[in-house]
């Protein structure tokens, strides 16, 4: 029987107990997960930069076993399909998450029929946090340490000191 995988594609700018909360679901249904760092020149300025979101992201996951953390350019798809994945993940906290990553899924649908999208809530304890309003919280020198692993709430206070 083949290994089934998947991918968690995302920008994890910073990595939160909710993503972190979403890679053990995903762990719970696949024999690995990808999680996949996308390295996106359009988006806005990160905080940090793709090599220190995977470390973090490696350091947050590493009592984890079948998980890969690494970057990718370009169509997620093609990235899911040279991975050897079938399946994408993504992480819903609320409605207004579904609402745009449905749009995505679906055209992502027409672009790679064999590749399915599966949605994963969020624990209820981790549906209020987003990554911008930890680093705005951050910013201000406000305490993020239960919203995120142990090696991004130091990375946070190193960045914002």
């Amino acid at each position: 029987m083949s290994e089934k995988v998947a991918v968690y594609p995302g920008s994890f700018d910073p990595f939160t107990n909710g993503h972190l909360d979403v890679v053990d679901r995903a762990l719970s249904i696949f024999d690995r997960v990808v999680v996949a760092v996308a390295a996106n020149p359009e988006k806005r300025q990160p905080l940090f930069t793709v090599e220190e979101r995977i470390k973090l992201i490696e350091e947050s996951l590493k009592s984890r076993h079948g998980v890969e953390v690494t970057s990718f350019k370009g169509l997620t798809v093609e990235f899911a399909r040279s991975r050897g994945a079938t399946t994408l993940i993504k992480g819903l906290r609320a409605y207004s998450d579904f609402d745009a990553e449905l749009q995505q899924a679906l055209m992502n649908r027409k672009l790679a029929p064999d590749i399915h999208t599966v949605f994963l809530m969020s624990g209820f304890a981790h549906i209020f946090v987003s990554s911008s309003i930890l680093k705005d919280i951050a910013s201000y020198g406000g305490k993020v340490d239960d919203l995120v692993p142990p090696p991004i709430a130091r990375a946070l206070k190193e960045k914002y000191r």
